[in-house]
């Protein structure tokens, strides 16, 4: 049997050996980046904040639910006091508890999804500026509702020779402009990838490997 010598130890001064290096975990991808969502907080409150207050001066300072008409300049710009307990133009109306409770619901579930969408999306300051409109409206007819059971509508816009029979309110025109805001959004492309150049091969190179063209 051949006897294993002993290893030499290392000579004094000399530099231990390295240590292996244990491989690296391998990097958590980033998370996706959120939307700030303070501009679209800022727009909802300022729309609900003017929603409301023109309602309470119509309803209750102006008591137009009692005068029902006042002309402001005819025939352009008309208050003309209307609750309605549907939709826009009255659509879905309905006097029953069942119907509020509906469209409140359906109102904040539409308002949610905007929210979560804009949240998590990368959008741009337009975007974020229609959502806040939508929100703020939308939001102001619910309370609309909670408060009158039916949204205030004071606002009528005729022309000569023509009336408007439909009124409508502040909350209703943010919804409208946030919703074609939204629908109007430039979808962002994305970045195409770049396309590799076949190398050009050169005379001095060629496959003979004399370092001459023949």
């Amino acid at each position: 049997m051949q006897q294993e010598l002993p290893l030499d130890p290392p000579a004094p001064g000399a530099a231990p050996a390295p240590k292996a290096r244990r491989p690296r975990a391998p990097k958590k991808p980033a998370p996706p980046a959120r939307t700030d969502m303070r501009l679209v907080a800022w727009v909802a409150a300022f729309i609900f904040v003017m929603d409301q207050a023109l309602k309470y001066w119509v309803v209750h300072v102006m008591q137009l639910d009692r005068v029902r008409e006042i002309d402001v300049m005819p025939p352009w710009l008309n208050l003309r006091m209307a609750w309605n307990q549907g939709i826009n133009f009255g659509l879905m109306a309905s006097d029953t508890d069942v119907t509020k409770w509906l469209l409140i619901a359906v109102a904040l579930a539409i308002v949610a999804w905007v929210w979560i969408w804009i949240w998590r999306a990368d959008a741009g300051r337009f975007a974020r500026v229609a959502a806040g409109l939508l929100i703020g409206g939308a939001v102001g007819n619910v309370i609309d509702r909670l408060l009158y059971g039916a949204v205030a509508d004071f606002l009528n816009m005729s022309l000569p020779g023509w009336q408007n029979p439909y009124s409508f309110n502040v909350a209703d025109i943010a919804i409208f402009a946030g919703a074609i805001g939204l629908v109007l959004v430039p979808q962002k492309k994305e970045p195409e990838k770049p396309v590799r150049k076949p190398r050009a091969r050169t005379a001095d190179n060629p496959r003979d490997g004399t370092g001459k063209s023949g």
